[in-house]
Order: structure tokens, then C-alpha cells, then sequence
């Protein structure tokens, strides 16, 4: 293999050279409270903005608002025209559909009801247009007007189309708008999924509001609660009768989001029983509603449901990304559902296809290879065999691939290198520097140094951590640590990429060690380091973090008697057992909204990780804060938004309720009406009493008059 510095222009491979050179005879300026909040500055130029292809030769650059498409080859310009639209879109105004046809034509109003309409979405062949109303599923054909009602038994627990909370939140996810309806490709049939919520319990959010307040109740499965009856069918565009698929409702038992077969004449349905260590995808017959396993994957801790399925041409095949090896990987697999070829494997692992090329029989995708820390671009051989890696240096590569493959544009960075942009091509020579942020700004001020390190943990385990280190370290004194942490599953934060920012760079002018740190089932040791939490989610991620900030303390210059720690909902929760499970390394900690025991949270995700309350009461006695709240000893502040309707204010109410009952001394602050976070004045108090938190107990000193008129 050749080196890296060999295949490079001097340019690139002079980069870590460059960033090591003293600034010259002019000495760099240091940033100041004006520079940083008041008239804030930009650290680094701006990047040409490249904003996709114009076709496989041309990319769009914007300049000045105007859109060119640029040549590959040459660099020429010419201004570029979006080819006029084939399509017509579809919008709600009011409380009603409206669709714009294509090429300037007329915009038609499709519906008119008091009632409003939801997730109004276009067939493929744009002649109907499907919505839910009143939790039942409608369609309404453009050329007549003429609305066509699928289901008419919708009600306050009875959803058509329309997604319960739980399958909203952690399966179908927010992108859907709760959206639970799919267009075949050929525009003859609809899929959709029937919700029963009518044994899923409530729960009660009150607002303070008005006089009397109210209550907001939803139907949320907590972990171990009765989830919701789930039916999946099948109907016809023009109307009549519902094809059921052939499962039984009052199964325990959760549905993915269905895949059509790219000719229409299967839905491909992903099933799980509720341990969720069994992912199934049936072939559903849409005319019988008879189902055929293609593709029968079992893992002993938990399995993550499928957000793609690339499909093949003319039924050659269809491919997926497992982890079911301990690392996501890419598998080909026949129509039929039998294995034909895994095609990349090793300690490392594929996040994203971008693009499959059947001429070539290549794939194109981006992976965590040469660094967990880092993404690159690869393209492999469907027939298998090693990856060719197609970016280059020691830096993380964020692509837009050209249609065919043939080029791409990537911008990339590590830590201590800001943001450039080069042209390559599909054999990863650089065609051109299409731009580079360090400018004159950047070159201009004093800026504290980012390290990436690694610790080891207790039981062997080599993962990440980043460093920021006070910019005047004087010798023989001891700073305080702020930890940043999140620390869900496969949800790292610790990356080889330019990340800085102004409030990191004043904190480092006040003398604050800022350090980010990732656990081992934050996706660095794949689905392998992952599967040390199951049945004990947050034990072994605390432990990580205890292991971590107790090398920490030993590093010069690390006052180990300061070691703060701050993150929100899950990061909230590692907080909350960093102070009191880890109360012997943690001295003070800022929790939002935080869950503090997990039969508090939803059913999907908890028992994902944990299983059913009933099969692991010990899994959930250790891993909830409730437990050691007699172990704190440091001082935490506990922030909450009182309508939180995801991690719900009862989490913090019990806390309180125990630390009040132990005697233990803690800060709360409540933010009345806000959900899970929040932004205008109550953000701008939120951020600055965080300040006043790290001022008075980790930096010991008074809160500079600066922020105290700061909103």
C-alpha cells in the first residue's frame, strides 16, 4: 500500500507541518469577551458553498446567491438553471391540501374541512394524494377532487396512518411526523399501519397555564407497560377492501418501517417480538395479506431496525447493513432472502451507502476505517474483496458523491486543522482545492490547543477523549475540569474533527480544562462495545467515565478535587450517576432533563437495552440514580422543563423528592411550559446560569460583570 504523504500534493501533505509553524515576527492577539459574545467573530472563512450535482461531470456552487454549475475538469463557470420541474408538490395552507402542478401550472385546492389535514403526500405517479384526518387514512384524486376514504374507525385511541407516540419517537423517528403510510411505486396501492392505544397507559403532563392550569394526556408505554395493538395493511388507490397481513395484533411484537419491493408487488415488513433480539422482514402479499420470511437475523443482546434497504436492478438483490458480526457491514443478499456475498468485513465499520454503481458492480460508502474518530469514503466490489479508500491524510472527510461516482467534493478537518475542500476524483486524486477557512482571522488570534487521547478503562478497553487545555498553563497550578458528555448508545461526541468554538475558547482563557469523553457503547468498539450494556445500561458507561477522570486527575496541571461533568437527557442521566454512583471521582454536575431511573422511560428504547422490569429487576435496581442517592456528596444542579413530554419532570420530582428525604443539599431550576430543551429567554438564562455554576464552584471566582446583562 502506498503511503498517504507519497500520493499527496504538497500542499496537502504539508498540512500538520504548517499547522505546527510559530505565527511569524507578529505576535497572535488573545480573543476577548467582545470578540466572543457580544460582536461575536467567525474563527475562519467561509467555504465555497457546493450545494450537490448538476449532472456527473458539473457540481453547484453557490456565489453571491446565484447558482453555477462548474465543471469538473476545467473549473469553468456558466450559471445554472434547475431543469424545470417534472413534478407537482403538494403543501397545506390552513387547514387544507393544495397542490402546485409543474411548469407554473395552477394551484388546485384538494380539500376543504374544518378538520385539518396531516402528512399530505403525493403517489408516485401524482394523481392522488394521501392525508390523515381525524386519525383516519384519506386520498383525494387530483384530476376530480374526489376524496376516497380508506378507514372510518379512527378515534382519540384508534390511529390510522397516523403513529402512536412510542413508534413516532423510537421507530418510524421525528422525521416522520408521525406519519405511518407508504405509496407503492406503481401508485396502486396504499400501506399503513392501525394503531390501538386503548390499553397503553396514560400519562399526565400539567401545565401551569392560566387560572387553573391543565393536563396534557398521552398514551406513553413506560418500560414493561402494555405498547400499542399494531395491524399492518394494505389498500387499493381506487378504495374497498383492506388486505390485513397475516400477523395476530395481540402479539407482543413491534413493526419497522415497511420497504416495498421496487415492482410493487411486495411489502417487505420488519418484524420483532418484544425482546427485540429477532429482526424478521416478511414479503406481505398485498392482494392476501400472506407473508414470507426473506431475511431471519437473531442476536443474543438487541437488534436495530433496518433505516434502508438498497435494492438491486431487474430483482438481482437486495443489500443490507448489519452488525451482526459486531461491526456494521455491508451484505448482498438474493431476492429470495438466501446470503450471496458479504461484501466488506473487519474491526470497523461502514456508516452510510452513498451510492451502488451496477456497471461497475461497486459500491460507494462512507466508514469508520483508519481511525474510529474519523469518516472516509470507500468504494468496494460487489463481488467482495478489500475496500479501496478513496479520501486521504489523517483528517475526517464529510463527501457529496456525483451521481455516477466518478468525482467527489469533500470537505475535511481534524482537530487542530480548520475546514478545507477539495475536488477529487474516484481513484482519489485531488483534481483541485476548491477552498480552505484558515484565513486571516484564524491566523490572527491565540487559540488553546485540542488534543485527542485515549485512557484505558478498568478492564482493559483503549477508547477516545478530547482536551482543551487552558490557554496560560502556568506550571505547578491545578485547573479545573468541565467533562461534556452525552454517553446514549452508539451516540459518540468524541471525533477527529475542527469542532471549536468561541465559548470554548473564552472558558480556556479563564482557566477551564474542557473534555469531551466517549464510553465503549458510544460506537468506537461497534456493536461489540455495545453489547457490554445490555441488561445494565449506564453501569458500564459510568464506570468508563470514572475510569477516564481519574487518569485525568493524575495529568499535570488537573485539580482532581474540581471535576465537573454536564450533559442532558441521556447525558443528564450520566450526570445524575456521575454524582452519586461516581460520587468518589465527580464533585459537581449540571443534569438536564435527566432520566433517573429507567422504568420511567419509554418501553421501545429502555427494553431494547435493559429487557422487561419483570425479567431484570437487579439490571434496572443498579443502573437507576434512585439507587445511589446516597452516595452523593458533591453538588448537582438539576434542570428540567416542567411539560417535558419525552423524559417526563416525574424523573426529577422523585430524585428530589429522595435527596430532600436524605438531607442532601442540591440545586433545581424549572423551566414552566418547556419541553425536552428550549431555546429564546429561557435558553439565554439557561446558558448563563450554567455559567454562574462553573464561575462559583469549578473556576472559584465571581461571575464576570460581563455576563450579568448578557440575555
Amino acid at each position: 500500500m502506498r503511503s498517504i504523504q507519497q500520493s499527496l500534493p504538497a500542499w496537502i501533505a504539508g498540512l500538520t507541518m504548517l499547522a505546527a509553524l510559530p505565527a511569524g515576527a507578529q505576535e497572535k492577539k488573545e480573543l476577548d469577551f467582545d470578540k466572543i459574545f457580544s460582536n461575536p467573530i467567525s474563527l475562519t472563512d467561509p467555504l465555497p458553498i457546493v450545494r450537490g450535482w448538476a449532472n456527473k461531470d458539473h457540481y453547484i456552487e453557490y456565489r453571491q446567491g446565484k447558482a453555477l454549475s462548474v465543471d469538473v475538469k476545467t473549473g469553468n463557470t456558466a450559471p445554472y438553471t434547475p431543469p424545470p420541474a417534472t413534478g407537482a408538490t403538494v403543501s397545506m395552507k390552513g387547514n387544507d391540501v393544495y397542490v402546485q402542478m409543474p411548469n407554473g401550472g395552477e394551484e388546485i385546492r384538494l380539500t376543504n374541512s374544518e378538520t385539518a389535514e396531516k402528512n399530505p403526500t403525493l403517489s408516485p405517479d401524482e394523481k392522488y394524494v394521501a392525508f390523515t384526518r381525524n386519525n383516519n387514512l384519506f386520498a383525494v384524486e387530483v384530476a376530480t377532487k374526489k376524496e376516497i376514504q380508506y378507514t372510518t374507525d379512527g378515534s382519540d385511541v384508534i390511529y390510522n396512518g397516523w403513529a402512536s407516540w412510542v413508534y413516532y419517537e423510537e421507530i418510524l423517528g421525528r422525521p416522520s411526523r408521525y406519519r405511518a403510510f407508504w405509496w407503492s411505486p406503481d401508485s396502486k396501492r396504499i400501506a399503513f399501519m392501525r394503531f390501538d392505544d386503548s390499553k397503553v397507559p396514560v400519562f399526565p403532563i400539567y401545565s401551569e397555564a392560566g387560572q387553573h392550569g391543565f393536563l396534557e394526556n398521552t398514551r406513553y408505554p413506560k418500560a414493561g407497560d402494555t405498547n400499542p395493538e399494531v395491524k399492518l395493511a394494505v389498500v387499493p388507490v381506487t378504495g374497498g377492501k383492506i388486505t390485513w397481513a397475516d400477523f395476530n395484533e395481540k402479539d407482543d411484537q413491534y413493526f419497522g418501517q415497511p420497504f416495498w419491493s421496487p415492482d410493487g408487488s411486495a411489502l417487505w415488513a420488519q418484524w420483532m417480538p418484544r425482546e427485540q433480539n429477532n429482526l424478521i422482514i416478511y414479503a406481505i402479499d398485498p392482494q392476501t395479506g400472506a407473508k414470507k420470511a426473506l431475511y431471519n437475523e437473531k442476536q443474543k443482546t438487541w437488534i436495530d431496525w433496518f433505516t434502508d434497504i438498497y435494492f438491486l436492478q431487474n430483482n438481482k438483490g437486495f443489500i443490507v447493513k448489519s452488525d451482526l458480526s459486531g461491526w456494521d457491514h455491508l451484505y448482498l443478499h438474493n431476492m429470495d432472502g438466501s446470503l450471496k456475498q458479504q461484501l466488506t468485513s473487519g474491526n470497523w465499520r461502514v456508516r452510510e451507502v452513498l451510492l451502488i454503481d451496477e456497471k461497475k458492480q461497486a459500491v460507494y460508502f462512507t466508514a469508520r476505517k483508519e481511525a474510529s474518530t474519523r469518516f472516509d469514503l470507500y468504494k468496494a466490489d460487489l463481488k467482495g474483496g478489500e475496500p479501496q479508500r478513496l479520501t486521504f491524510g489523517e483528517f475526517s472527510h464529510d463527501v457529496k458523491l456525483s451521481p455516477t461516482g466518478e468525482y467527489f467534493v469533500t470537505t475535511y478537518s481534524n482537530l487542530n486543522t480548520p475546514p478545507r475542500m477539495a475536488l477529487l476524483n474516484e481513484k482519489g486524486k485531488v483534481i483541485r482545492e476548491l477552498g480552505n477557512s484558515r484565513g486571516e482571522t484564524f491566523n490572527t488570534y491565540k487559540l488553546a490547543p485540542t488534543e485527542l487521547k485515549t485512557y484505558k478503562t478498568r478492564d482493559g478497553l483503549t477508547l477516545p477523549l478530547t482536551i482543551i487545555w487552558p490557554l496560560h498553563m502556568e506550571p505547578g497550578k491545578k485547573y479545573p475540569v468541565l467533562i461534556s458528555i452525552y454517553g446514549g448508545p452508539d451516540a459518540g461526541t468524541v471525533y477527529d474533527t475542527w469542532r471549536t468554538s468561541l465559548s470554548s475558547q473564552w472558558y480556556a482563557l479563564e482557566g477551564l480544562i474542557q473534555v469531551a469523553i466517549d464510553n465503549r457503547a458510544a460506537g468506537h468498539l461497534g456493536k461489540m462495545g455495545m453489547n457490554y450494556i445490555h441488561r445494565q445500561l449506564g453501569k458500564y458507561e459510568i464506570e468508563d467515565y470514572m475510569d477516564a477522570a481519574k487518569w485525568l486527575g493524575t495529568q499535570p496541571g488537573v485539580d482532581a478535587s474540581r471535576m465537573g461533568i454536564t450533559g442532558g437527557s441521556f447525558g443528564g442521566y450520566m450526570t445524575c450517576m456521575a454524582l452519586t454512583y461516581g460520587a468518589d471521582v465527580f464533585t459537581h454536575g449540571m443534569a438536564n432533563f435527566s432520566v433517573t431511573d429507567w422504568q420511567l422511560y419509554d418501553s421501545h428504547y429502555t427494553e431494547r437495552f435493559m429487557d422487561l422490569p419483570k425479567d431484570n429487576p437487579e439490571g434496572y435496581k443498579i443502573t437507576s440514580v434512585l439507587t445511589h442517592a446516597d452516595k452523593y456528596k458533591g453538588l448537582l444542579r438539576i434542570v428540567h422543563g416542567t411539560m417535558d413530554d419525552n423524559v417526563h419532570l416525574q424523573n426529577t420530582i422523585q430524585l428530589v423528592n429522595l435527596f430532600e428525604d436524605l438531607g442532601k443539599h442540591f440545586e433545581l431550576m424549572l423551566y414552566p411550559g418547556e419541553r425536552h430543551g428550549w431555546g429564546g429567554k429561557k435558553a439565554a438564562h439557561s446558558r448563563n446560569e450554567g455559567y454562574r455554576f462553573v464561575y462559583a464552584n469549578l473556576l472559584q471566582k465571581p461571575l464576570p460583570d460581563y455576563f450579568k446583562g448578557t440575555n
